[in-house]
């Protein structure tokens, strides 16, 4: 597959993410997590190494989310702190 297609398709995994999140869903944090893997994959596919580091923040930020989202989750859901 053409790498054009592959940069649209992982805008649009990388969207309903964000689009979980704003919906107040943890597991938008957790789709915006896996879509870096699959950006990282890309970058080393088609050589466009400036995309690795843009995966290793967002991922970073997302997986940092990712845990105080859950952590919220634990918290309001038994009413003790995780």
């Amino acid at each position: 597959m053409s790498a054009q297609w592959w940069s649209w398709a992982l805008t649009l995994i990388g969207l309903t993410g964000w689009w979980l999140t704003g919906r107040r869903l943890w597991q938008g944090w957790a789709v915006s997590l896996a879509v870096q893997l699959l950006w990282l994959a890309y970058a080393l596919a088609t050589r466009q190494y400036g995309f690795i580091l843009a995966a290793l923040a967002y991922g970073a930020m997302a997986a940092l989310n990712l845990r105080r989202w859950r952590a919220d989750a634990r918290t309001t859901t038994d009413g003790t702190q995780a």
